[in-house]
C-alpha cells in the first residue's frame, strides 16, 4: 500500500507540469497579442463656421458678431456654438478623443479657452496652440491637441505677403511639430485657404500661392528629413481637382504604390463618388481634405494611414433638408442673417491613424 501511495505523485507531476506550461505559453501570447494590438490616433478638422466671441476686438472686422451688431451675437448663443463644436468632437471620438483637432474660422485665444475649459470638452483637457493672425474678420486657424497623445515641439504661424498685392491679409499657416507616443515625429499644417467669395476664378490666384508657401515648406521638411511624416489639413476652398490643389501642392490620388517623397490627398476619391464637406448651389464639394506624406500611407510601418481610414462625418444631426436643391445639406449657425442655431455650413472629416 505504501509503494502504490507514494507512487501517484509520481505519475501526476508530469500532467501538473505540462498544465502549467500552457498556462504560461497562454499569458505570454496574450501578452504578446497586446503588445502587437495596434493603437488609434484620430485626427480631424472642422470649419466650425464663424466662431466669435461677444467681445469687440479693435483690430478686426467682428462687428457682425457683437450684441449691437447685425445679426445679434450674443453669450447664449455663443456658449451654443461651443457646446455644438465641443459635441461633434465627442461625436467623432466616441470612447476615445480625437488626438488632434484642426479647427478653422476661430477667433481668438478667449474662444479656445472657453472651449476647452467651460464645453463639453472640459474634461477631456485638450490643449491648444493658436496665432493671431492679420485675417481682416479676425479669424484664424487652431490645433487642440490630447497631451498624452502629443508633445509639441515647435510651433509656428506661416504669414502669407502676397507678390501682386502685399498689403492683403488672409490667415496664417499654422505649422507644429511634436512627437507620438511611439517616439515618431509629426509634422502638422493646419490651414484656411483665401475664399472663393470674390467667384472662384478671380479668387483662385491667391489660393494657389497659399498653396505654393505650404508646398515649399513641405519642400524643405523632404530635403533635411528622412521620409518626413508630413499631416496638411483645413479647408482648401477648392476641391481635391483644382489647380492649387493637384498642381501646386502637388497632392495626388492615391493610386497603387505611394512613395515617400509625394504627397497624397486621402479625400480625392470622396469628390470623384460625388461626396462633399460642403454645399453650393445644390453640388456637394470636397473643400476640406486631409494630406500626407507617402510615408504615412505604408501599412508596414510605425505609424499609417489608408484611404478607407479617411472620412466625412456626415451624423444626422450635422444636417438638414435642403429646401431649394432638394436633398441635404449642412446644419447652418445662420440660415442667412436669420439666426438658425445649427453647427456649421462645413461638414467635419477625420481620419484615423495607426501605430
Amino acid at each position: 500500500m505504501q509503494e502504490h501511495t507514494n507512487g501517484c505523485p509520481q505519475r501526476n507531476r508530469p500532467m501538473k507540469k505540462g498544465i502549467i506550461l500552457q498556462l504560461i505559453l497562454v499569458l505570454t501570447f496574450q501578452l504578446f497579442a497586446q503588445q502587437q494590438e495596434k493603437r488609434n490616433f484620430k485626427i480631424m478638422c472642422y470649419n466650425v463656421e464663424n466662431f466669435f466671441d461677444c467681445i469687440h476686438d479693435s483690430l478686426s472686422n467682428d462687428r457682425e458678431f457683437l450684441p449691437t451688431g447685425i445679426r445679434g451675437w450674443n453669450n447664449t448663443k455663443y456658449e451654443r456654438k461651443q457646446a455644438h463644436i465641443a459635441k461633434v468632437i465627442s461625436a467623432i471620438g466616441g470612447w476615445d478623443a480625437p488626438a488632434l483637432v484642426g479647427l478653422c474660422e476661430v477667433e481668438n485665444n478667449k474662444c479656445l479657452i472657453d472651449l476647452t475649459h467651460y464645453s463639453g470638452l472640459k474634461n477631456l483637457k485638450y490643449k491648444f496652440l493658436h496665432h493671431e493672425s492679420p485675417d481682416p474678420r479676425g479669424i484664424d486657424v487652431a490645433l487642440l491637441y490630447q497631451s498624452d497623445q502629443f508633445k509639441p515641439i515647435h510651433d509656428e504661424a506661416i504669414r502669407i505677403r502676397y507678390p501682386k498685392s502685399p498689403e492683403s491679409k488672409t490667415r496664417d499657416i499654422l505649422f507644429v511639430t511634436g512627437i507620438i507616443p511611439n517616439g515618431d515625429t509629426l509634422h502638422i499644417f493646419v490651414c484656411h485657404l483665401p475664399s472663393r467669395l470674390a467667384g472662384e476664378n478671380e479668387s483662385e490666384e491667391n489660393r494657389m500661392f497659399v498653396a505654393s508657401v505650404i508646398r515649399a515648406k513641405a519642400d524643405s521638411l523632404f530635403k533635411v528629413t528622412h521620409q518626413p511624416k508630413i499631416i496638411i489639413m483645413g479647408d482648401f476652398n477648392d476641391s481635391p481637382m483644382n489647380l492649387s490643389l493637384v498642381g501646386i501642392l502637388k497632392a495626388q490620388p492615391i493610386q497603387g504604390t505611394s512613395s515617400p517623397a509625394n504627397l497624397y490627398n486621402l479625400m480625392y476619391n470622396m469628390q470623384l463618388e460625388g461626396k462633399g464637406t460642403n454645399k453650393y448651389k445644390g453640388e456637394w464639394v470636397v473643400l476640406d481634405q486631409i494630406i500626407v506624406s507617402g510615408v504615412l500611407l505604408n501599412s508596414t510601418g510605425s505609424f499609417f494611414t489608408g484611404q478607407k481610414d479617411a472620412h466625412i462625418f456626415e451624423a444626422d444631426f450635422l444636417l438638414e433638408n435642403d429646401a431649394a436643391f432638394l436633398g441635404k445639406q449642412p446644419f447652418r449657425t445662420y440660415n442667412g442673417m436669420k439666426y438658425h442655431d445649427g453647427y456649421s455650413d462645413h461638414l467635419p472629416v477625420y481620419a484615423d491613424f495607426w501605430y
